[in-house]
């Protein structure tokens, strides 16, 4: 702790947003750029707690206090030494994560956290820019090879520890690039796809290699129907019978959709079906979206990051107006008397995007679609609900008499969040258990019923965080080289009594 007064010196301090006006016009990230100085003194409030709760808070157990000091002392390549020593992408984390180890900061019991989020983007953007991310080569390589089926974070996650524990490993993606969600579901102005880009290069020089539009298990053919032409089928057990091990991390894509009438009216479109072209245009793939914003009103049904994620595209594709609809209530300003330090805090967050522009409505749930005469939307039917907590103490919401009201859209975006893993494809084609919550199962060592077949990610987690999904990742490679090498030097942040929270 190089400042022992830092915290009572520095307010918390981020940077700046770019002025609304000019965002909307470009699709670059939002941020200003920290002068080095104001880091530092963010670095210098962390107080090197006795018991960093940080460590709780972060499923990567990233060592926290000892990066914040060093970026204090301006050592900022031990910084960054500190920091990959438990998290191999904080350029991912420091861009994406909701930060729940600034929820569980010491000093946020009676004042503004650590912007330890913040601080550790500063951390590897300065390594990048200084040329200290290089590639990690093993000096011998075990003659094992791995399959890893999904390039999303958990995937990648995993497939860096293999091939720096020294084994040959191939990662599958179906798509026409590798990142899965990281790619196609997050819009440049959260994160610009050469960050990602310049991720994956590292890794092609560690000797991992990507096979992009190649589709696992062959069943996944019938089911979907809608793969592209020059899409390879990979029969899922010829895989298992071509590597050493295959570790799934396909994600949970299946997406929780909304059967009310009028659901198949023109001009309604779940939330990844929208995002992923958006993306293509981004990246020169496409010229255009298919579906577009442009000159309509819309409603984006469902609050959290995919809803934000849609209206900021919604507000650089030019809508006419914007309305996102959630049925929980409103959070208070503050922690509630029920939601204490150290849990997460359940409070009223304003992203980027609903600071460029839109109405957020709470507490409403939607009837129906109506139809123009045509057979596309013209507009949602909803209403008001209360919730009721039953005797479990699961929410109920319950409509509220007279609220019925109508919006005006030519189009709805679903982003209402997802069930669980495809299950045709890979699942089916093994014969892989899967989970009342329709997640892969897996025993803590990350190993399915199908023997050397391990699983890791949203794929057995369900819908989660991107820092989750690394660091699980790691667990599962860690358990990969033991399985295969009978023990492992690879870290392990996720510990199997964690598994049974899952």
């Amino acid at each position: 702790m190089g400042d022992i007064t830092g915290f009572l010196k520095y307010p918390r301090e981020l940077p700046a947003r770019r002025p609304v006006p000019v965002r909307l016009r470009d699709w670059k990230e939002v941020y200003e750029p920290l002068p080095v100085e104001t880091a530092r003194q963010q670095g210098a409030r962390c107080m090197d707690c006795g018991i960093p709760f940080c460590h709780e808070g972060c499923p990567l157990g990233n060592l926290i206090p000892e990066w914040n000091d060093l970026v204090y002392r301006d050592d900022w390549s031990e910084a960054i030494e500190r920091l990959h020593v438990t998290n191999n992408f904080p350029e991912f984390t420091g861009r994406l994560c909701p930060a729940p180890c600034e929820g569980s900061c010491v000093l946020g019991i009676n004042d503004d956290p650590v912007t330890i989020e913040r601080i550790e983007y500063e951390i590897i953007e300065r390594a990048w820019a200084e040329g200290w991310v290089s590639p990690v080569v093993p000096a011998v390589p075990t003659g094992k090879r791995v399959a890893v089926v999904g390039s999303g974070p958990s995937g990648l996650a995993a497939a860096q520890q293999l091939a720096r524990a020294g084994h040959q490993v191939v990662v599958f993606e179906r798509a026409e690039k590798p990142g899965g969600l990281l790619r196609y579901g997050i819009p440049e102005f959260k994160m610009e796809k050469a960050v990602l880009d310049r991720r994956l290069d590292q890794m092609v020089s560690e000797g991992v290699e990507f096979r992009c539009r190649v589709s696992v298990g062959e069943s996944a053919a019938e089911v979907r129907g809608a793969l592209a032409p020059d899409v390879t089928l990979v029969g899922a057990r010829d895989l298992a019978d071509q590597f050493d091990s295959v570790v799934l991390a396909g994600g949970a894509t299946l997406p929780r959709d909304l059967p009310v009438p009028g659901r198949d009216l023109a001009g309604i479109h779940l939330a990844m079906d929208y995002l992923k072209p958006s993306n293509l245009v981004q990246e020169g793939v496409l010229k255009s979206s298919l579906i577009s914003a442009e000159g309509k009103h819309v409603v984006i049904i469902g609050g959290g990051d995919t809803g934000a994620d849609c209206l900021g595209t919604v507000h650089r594709q030019r809508a006419l107006s914007v309305h996102q609809l959630e049925i929980m209530p409103q959070p208070p300003p503050d922690r509630a008397g029920d939601n204490p330090w150290p849990t997460w805090p359940l409070i009223l967050r304003t992203s980027a995007a609903l600071e460029e522009g839109g109405e957020r409505v709470f507490s409403v749930t939607t009837a129906e679609f109506l139809d123009d005469g045509s057979g596309h939307v013209r507009a949602l039917r909803g209403e008001e609900v209360e919730v009721v907590y039953d005797d479990s103490g699961r929410p109920e919401f319950r409509p509220v008499e007279g609220s019925q009201f109508e919006l005006p859209c030519e189009l709805v975006l679903l982003a209402l969040g997802f069930l669980g893993t495809e299950r045709d494809g890979v699942v089916a084609e093994l014969g892989l258990e899967v989970t009342a919550r329709g997640t892969v199962a897996a025993d803590p060592s990350w190993s399915t019923n199908v023997g050397g077949v391990f699983v890791c990610g949203d794929m057995t987690r369900g819908q989660s965080l991107i820092v989750w999904a690394i660091a699980e990742g790691r667990s599962a490679a860690a358990s990969v080289d033991r399985y295969l090498m009978g023990q492992t030097a690879l870290p392990a942040p996720i510990v199997p009594g964690q598994l049974a929270l899952r």
